[in-house]
């Protein structure tokens, strides 16, 4: 039986290679040699002998037991898998993947926009087959019901008064634009007068004093932005026009977006044509007998009857005037007719402005016409009274004479007076009899025509307010502009008693003398205050959209509170 083998760890803990037993008599036999040739020199030129072989020295004989110390093998097999770059890890090996998608490799198109050939079309026709005896008895069966619900739908008043808004919802009010005329504003002028143009784009201002109780010789400006302009810049018009007298009141002709008529602190009317870039004067009234001897407050364009393509400026002025001008071939603006609000047809309580040329006159402060009837007007004057009017009053005014045309007066009924002078008023779109006034005791009175008192009146300010419009397109809602900076929006839908919404016009509460709501952009409003800025707020679609039934509810409220 062979002896047993022996194995042995190399100095790093590894397995180190087998030691036989032979091998382990050849290293020891090696030692004892090397002990006795140690102890007897060596002869010069006497090499030693070579080794003997190891299998020479095997034997029975030469075996021992004895303990030698661990002989240390380097391992081979870490420095060869490292010459390789093997990794040996726990993990498994690379794993090869590939797409195998459910789609196929071929498309086809199967939708019903593409092209097909006549031939597949014919065949297309050919495979179709109707079944008209069995769609005929069908159409029959069904018909009384069919009838029965489309006659139900007509008689139905569920969508009275709704209309189809197909255009975004806008929940907010927003503030789209800031408008200012920087080299006016260094002038401490201010925003008198607002009004968009007939295509709804382009937004005028007047710049001037209303605070001036003496005439003013300040030159002053009128300036237009067109909102739609690419690279629009707020403080920089695109048209300024140098007037030599403050501009009290403008507005664009109704038809023609490039003309402006304004009313000057000096009594004068202008007509400019923005489209001319020279001298864009083209009508003027000029300083004559028949010219206004006070501030023109607001001016009108009316259709004239007697030339369909020509118009007639209606001018008023705190002179007591209100006068229609025509155009003539000249460039002159001649007077046509006239009226005068005296002191014979306002009742004694009222407190008159005493006019130098006579003690007859009473201030005219605004006017507004009847959307129903063009011959009816009411004026707010200064006394705090509201008329009503009519163009076809043949009263003469009892005035001084000296005008080229005789004056009549208007009115017709005095309604309760606010308890300052009116600074404005506004005509309904939708309802022929019902108006808005306010004035200097913060105060909008809800008019109807037929009736002297206010059907109810809103306290709306501490401070004066200075104008007053109804919406265009919504009969329940109207803006007010507050001595305080603000706008106020109602909506008599949601209350008859406080605004919807107030926004601040300016962080100064400089007050906010000029409304207009844009009839063409109807979710537009813009607004001008004393700083001398003009924004254009965006209304949300609350304010813009016409609900059900309510006209029915203008109505309603107009009659419950008359009765």
């Amino acid at each position: 039986m062979a002896p047993p083998r022996s194995v042995c760890r190399s100095q790093a803990g590894g397995l180190g290679a087998r030691v036989t037993p032979s091998r382990r008599a050849g290293l020891h036999g090696k030692r004892r040699r090397g002990r006795r040739e140690r102890g007897r020199p060596r002869p010069l030129g006497v090499t030693p002998d070579p080794p003997r072989d190891r299998r020479a020295l095997s034997g029975p004989g030469m075996f021992a037991d004895r303990t030698e110390p661990g002989a240390d093998v380097q391992s081979l097999w870490r420095s060869a898998r490292s010459a390789r770059c093997e990794v040996k890890t726990c993990q498994t090996g690379k794993i090869s993947t590939a797409e195998a998608a459910v789609q196929s490799h071929t498309a086809r198109d199967t939708a019903v926009q593409t092209e097909l050939s006549k031939d597949a079309v014919q065949d297309f026709q050919q495979e179709v087959q109707v079944d008209y005896t069995g769609l005929l008895s069908f159409l029959q069966r069904v018909e009384d019901a069919v009838i029965k619900e489309l006659n139900k739908n007509w008689k139905s008043h569920a969508f009275d008064g709704f209309e189809v808004n197909w255009t975004d919802q806008d929940e907010t009010v927003l503030c789209l634009h800031t408008l200012s005329y920087p080299e006016a504003q260094d002038q401490n002028l201010q925003v008198t007068s607002v009004s968009w143009n007939a295509t709804g784009s382009v937004i005028a201002c007047s710049y001037g004093r209303l605070d001036d109780g003496d005439w003013s010789r300040e030159k002053s400006y009128v300036c237009t932005w067109n909102l739609d302009r690419r690279g629009l810049n707020p403080q920089h018009p695109d048209l300024v026009v140098d007037v030599p007298s403050s501009v009290m009141c403008l507005a664009f002709h109704p038809s023609q977006p490039s003309l402006i008529a304004g009313g000057l602190f000096s009594g004068e009317l202008v007509v400019w044509d923005t489209s001319r870039t020279e001298d864009p004067v083209i009508w003027r009234t000029g300083m004559t007998d028949d010219t206004h001897t006070d501030p023109v407050y607001q001016v009108n364009w009316l259709p004239d009857t007697k030339h369909r393509n020509h118009s007639r400026l209606l001018s008023v002025a705190t002179d007591g005037k209100i006068l229609v001008w025509r155009e003539e071939q000249d460039g002159r603006l001649a007077l046509a007719e006239g009226f005068a609000i005296v002191a014979q047809q306002i009742p004694r309580s009222t407190r008159l402005k005493k006019m130098a040329w006579g003690e007859a006159a009473v201030g005219v402060t605004s006017l507004s016409f009847s959307h129903f009837d063009p011959g009816v007007f009411v004026v707010g004057v200064e006394g705090g009274y509201s008329l009503r009017c009519s163009t076809a009053a043949q009263t003469p005014a009892l005035l001084r004479p000296g005008g080229s045309v005789p004056l009549r007066a208007p009115a017709e009924l005095a309604f309760s007076p606010h308890a300052g002078p009116v600074y404005s008023v506004s005509c309904s779109p939708f309802h022929r009899n019902l108006f808005l006034s306010c004035g200097t005791d913060g105060q909008v009175h809800f008019h109807s025509m037929l009736q002297t008192q206010p059907l109810f009146a809103l306290q709306l300010a501490k401070k004066y307010l200075f104008c007053v419009c109804w919406s265009p397109v919504r009969p329940l809602v109207f803006a007010a502009a507050s001595g305080e900076g603000e706008v106020h929006l109602f909506d008599l839908a949601r209350s008859i008693q406080k605004p919807t919404v107030s926004l601040k016009q300016s962080m100064s509460d400089c007050p906010v003398y000029c409304l207009e709501f844009n009839t063409k952009h109807t979710r537009l409003l813009a607004a001008g205050d004393a700083a001398g800025t003009v924004k254009v707020w965006q209304l949300s679609s609350d304010f813009t959209e016409q609900g059900p039934k309510e006209m029915s509810y203008l109505e309603q409220l107009a009659s419950e509170i008359m009765d």
